[in-house]
């Protein structure tokens, strides 16, 4: 029960990787808010809430789309309103959306960016007033190991990744000596909903080129985000994790 007592909202977490680190979460003893973008996904949101539950702990689901400024003001409130506070957030929704740089569109790069990266700043900027207030938080930001190695036709979500990795930086220089941290974790590559589409082959030569000789599932990641999001991190401070099976070496 390393979370116990401890309220934690993560975006993005009606399947794959935030679904996992909420039911996790929850059986370290958090409650926790869960977040997805759109009805299509509420039921499988619903589903992760009542896993929560089942585990013993509250459980709030929440409808907003971070790459919105509304949405992600309406998102916090409702944490703020059930919970009271929010100690832990892990900014983790993510799209991806292939294209060769020649020929994606700009709506395409924005939406991406808006997603990955103006949601993690939006979603950041909305908890740290009442975490230094409160003197206290810990911050997990999901970046990606293609931010260091790259990936073609993943332009925007590559670029999208590296910018997290320096906002979680100069964001830990902010911080200071508060009691507050900021995180990422660069998981390689997983078995999610994201690799549904990926040619067969593709995921072939995807894992051929991981050291361990596997794509990773999403309890092979899991467990960076609950040590950082404990005690055990305190002294963790702009650090990137990065549970990748030897495919980048950091």
């Amino acid at each position: 029960m390393r979370l116990a007592g401890r309220v934690a909202l993560v975006t993005g977490s009606s399947s794959g990787i935030g679904r996992g680190v909420a039911l996790a979460f929850a059986s370290e003893g958090a409650d926790v808010v869960i977040n997805h973008p759109t009805a299509a996904e509420t039921a499988a949101a619903e589903e992760v809430a009542a896993a929560v539950r089942q585990a013993g702990r509250r459980a709030l689901v929440v409808r907003a789309d971070v790459s919105q400024e509304a949405e992600v003001e309406r998102l916090v409130a409702a944490a703020r309103d059930a919970f009271g506070h929010i100690d832990i957030l892990v900014n983790n929704a993510g799209i991806a959306a292939p294209a060769a740089v020649h020929e994606m569109t700009t709506e395409t790069w924005d939406r991406v960016l808006g997603v990955h990266l103006r949601g993690t700043f939006m979603m950041t900027r909305a908890v740290l007033g009442e975490m230094y207030a409160r003197n206290s938080g810990r911050i997990i930001n999901t970046a990606s190991q293609l931010a260091y190695k790259g990936a073609a036709g993943f332009s925007a979500y590559t670029a999208a990744k590296g910018a997290i990795i320096s906002f979680t930086r100069s964001t830990a220089l902010e911080i200071g000596a508060r009691n507050i941290t900021v995180n990422c974790i660069a998981p390689g590559a997983t078995l999610t909903p994201i690799l549904d589409d990926v040619p067969a082959d593709t995921l072939e030569a995807i894992r051929r080129a991981i050291p361990l000789g596997r794509i990773a599932e999403v309890a092979d990641i899991v467990p960076a985000y609950v040590f950082l999001a404990g005690d055990d991190a305190r002294h963790f401070q702009g650090q990137c994790l990065s549970p990748n099976g030897g495919d980048v070496f950091l």
